[in-house]
């Protein structure tokens, strides 16, 4: 039986989410399987990877192939890294202690990098947000203006309706002057 680490879809339409499993390779993608060792999830920035190391270590050195995304996720989280320091180990070019020194050291700094871009995330996040609502108020004292001027330039305009009052009364007291005659 050869067995894969794959990826098994879980979510809604357009939200997934994955389970990282070692399953045999002949059964369907959403099927049955043998053991879920992590969880991915593309829909956050930077995308979430649960992984339980040690089980994948395990299922790697037993013969388990991972696919290409899965292997890219191992890479990623530092699993292969492992197996390569133990493959070292192994052919005596470096002790246990030594290889542990290494991993925690590559762990720490992998860390830092995904902790910096969280960062940079929040931050351009924030300067966004602040470019957004200034240019927002500047369109707003823009508009502003223009509704002011207009309504300045109809209050200054003379009243079009006062030389149709003046003809209208003068009609009314040609009438009352005949009247007397």
């Amino acid at each position: 039986m050869a067995v894969k680490l794959r990826l098994q879809r879980h979510g809604k339409k357009g939200k997934p989410f994955f389970h990282i499993v070692a399953a045999d390779s002949r059964s369907p993608r959403d099927g049955k399987f043998i053991e879920r060792i992590g969880s991915y999830n593309p829909n956050t920035n930077p995308a979430s990877i649960q992984l339980d190391n040690e089980r994948a270590v395990t299922w790697i050195k037993n013969g388990a192939q991972p696919t290409d995304t899965v292997r890219a996720m191992l890479s990623y989280t530092g699993v292969l890294f492992r197996i390569h320091l133990d493959k070292g180990v192994a052919k005596g070019a470096l002790t246990q202690e030594e290889a542990d020194k290494r991993y925690e050291a590559w762990v720490q700094e992998k860390a830092a990098k995904i902790q910096g871009k969280r960062d940079s995330l929040a931050k351009n996040k924030s300067t966004d947000e602040a470019k957004r609502l200034k240019h927002e108020r500047e369109v707003n004292e823009n508009r502003l203006k223009a509704i002011t001027a207009a309504a300045e330039a109809a209050s200054a305009a003379p009243v079009e309706a006062a030389p149709a009052e003046e003809a209208a009364s003068a009609e009314e007291a040609a009438p009352s002057e005949s009247s007397e005659a």
